[in-house]
């Protein structure tokens, strides 16, 4: 054994004295590898990722509601929404309304692929629609059936065609991974059909303080946030951009319980609108006059912004409200809207309208007097969902109103824009003097990316 070791000890001996320089050298040229590595490791990671793109965003989300920010870049619908809102093919290539608008027929375009390279029938096509029959006719064809008359059903047929768990038709991206955790999603990776567009890679957090952590600790490379003052700390970066943008899909608004004995009376609601600090909340965002926002069709450009004006407000309500009362209204919103709450409820205290402040842990309350809350319009004016009588489900604010009513039918009679167009318009006049929900501001968003 002791030969055995004296052996190999002077074998290695000989080696290091035969070949000392070249050991010196490769210690050398790997030391300086490593020091260049740490030293030049962002311009490499820039270099090899050039081509990729890592999104932060933040929210929990399941197979069920994914983003559509996510969803259009991989797949489409059976059709499109043009821009001054007429139906244009998509994965369709024609269609008939039957039956006066309570059946539609539509023709899907021929060799269509999903993105695993099955082809694509209408046997694939699922759309969960309440009250609507819906029947393959071929591998080309599928059909329809309203139990009402609607003839802008088509709009509905817009939202992308996806297959478990993700796979689309002729989008410009595929799902290569999904990584989940209990079933929500933390990381989507789309890889592209197309030759020159880079790779996206979206990673999901549960709150907007672990995004913005995330874009510190070089996790993403994009993210979109709503709080200005962080946005403007990130200005000082060394190669990141800060843009600012409204966002039109969604709305921030004040809803009011139509059922509420106080609430229900048309004075009330508007000393409420004008005891609102609109120039205060215009640093949150633009400032909303509608339910319908301005990248739509339908707008109505003739609305009134509110004005403030606390001593009409506060003289209005002393006909309603006893001064010994201790009556208080239930105002309910969540933690990321808290500022704007409190601004609001400083001018409600001034104008002697008592209130509760609640915060919130579920999408929708089952009671409320007052709710402040983003509210997302559809991309298509029609909003009979929201508001007319018959909506019990969705129309949160109770509101009953037959002209409103008449509106949203007639405006939903025709698939025409230039059809509906007058129905709409006079819908947003009507409400925005009924007042079941004052819409405040379109929120100001800074996108935060490396360059």
């Amino acid at each position: 054994m002791n030969k055995t070791l004296r052996y190999y000890y002077w074998l290695l001996k000989e080696f290091a004295i035969k070949h000392i320089k070249m050991i010196a050298l490769s210690f050398f040229l790997s030391f300086f590898i490593v020091v260049s590595l740490v030293s030049f490791s962002s311009v490499l990671n820039k270099f090899l990722f050039a081509n990729k793109e890592i999104i932060g965003l933040a929210g929990n989300y399941n197979l069920t509601n994914i983003p559509d920010e996510v969803l259009s870049n991989i797949s489409h619908g059976l059709v499109t929404i043009g821009p001054k809102g007429e139906v244009l093919p998509a994965l369709a290539s024609s269609w008939e309304m039957l039956d006066n608008g309570r059946e539609f027929r539509f023709h899907l375009k021929n060799d269509l692929l999903w993105d695993d390279g099955k082809q694509f029938t209408a046997n694939d096509i699922f759309y969960n629609f309440k009250d609507v029959v819906v029947e393959p006719i071929d591998d080309n064809t599928i059909h329809f059936k309203l139990k009402d008359r609607l003839p802008i059903f088509p709009t509905f047929l817009s939202k992308p065609v996806i297959k478990y768990p993700l796979h689309g038709v002729v989008g410009l991206y595929k799902v290569d991974k999904i990584k989940t955790s209990q079933g929500i999603i933390k990381e989507i990776h789309l890889s592209p059909n197309k030759k020159g567009l880079p790779l996206l890679i979206y990673k999901f957090f549960d709150s907007e303080s672990k995004l913005i952590s995330a874009y510190k600790l070089g996790e993403v490379k994009k993210i979109s946030i709503l709080k200005e003052n962080i946005a403007q700390n990130f200005k000082g970066w060394k190669n990141t951009k800060v843009t600012k943008l409204v966002d039109y899909t969604r709305v921030m608004t004040l809803f009011i319980n139509m059922n509420n004995q106080l609430l229900v009376e048309k004075d009330v609601r508007d000393a409420i609108a004008s005891s609102l600090p609109i120039s205060k909340l215009s640093q949150y965002g633009e400032v909303a006059r509608g339910p319908i926002p301005p990248t739509s069709w339908a707008y109505n450009n003739d609305l009134k912004q509110l004005i403030e004006n606390l001593e009409v407000s506060k003289d209005t309500l002393t006909k309603y409200i006893d001064s010994t009362s201790s009556a208080k209204l239930d105002f309910i919103t969540y933690y990321d809207y808290l500022s704007t709450a409190t601004l609001i409820d400083e001018n409600f205290s001034q104008i002697n309208l008592s209130t509760s402040v609640r915060l919130n842990d579920f999408q929708v309350p089952g009671q409320f007097d007052l709710l402040l809350a983003f509210w997302k319009p559809p991309v298509d004016p029609d909003q009979y969902f929201f508001w007319h009588s018959t909506q019990t489900g969705t129309n949160i604010t109770g509101l009953k109103n037959v002209k409103i009513d008449k509106l949203l039918e007639d405006g939903r009679s025709s698939i025409h824009p230039r059809d509906r167009k007058e129905h709409y318009l006079e819908f947003q006049k009507v409400i925005a003097e009924e007042l079941p929900a004052i819409f405040l501001y379109y929120p100001y968003t800074y996108t935060v990316e490396r360059i």
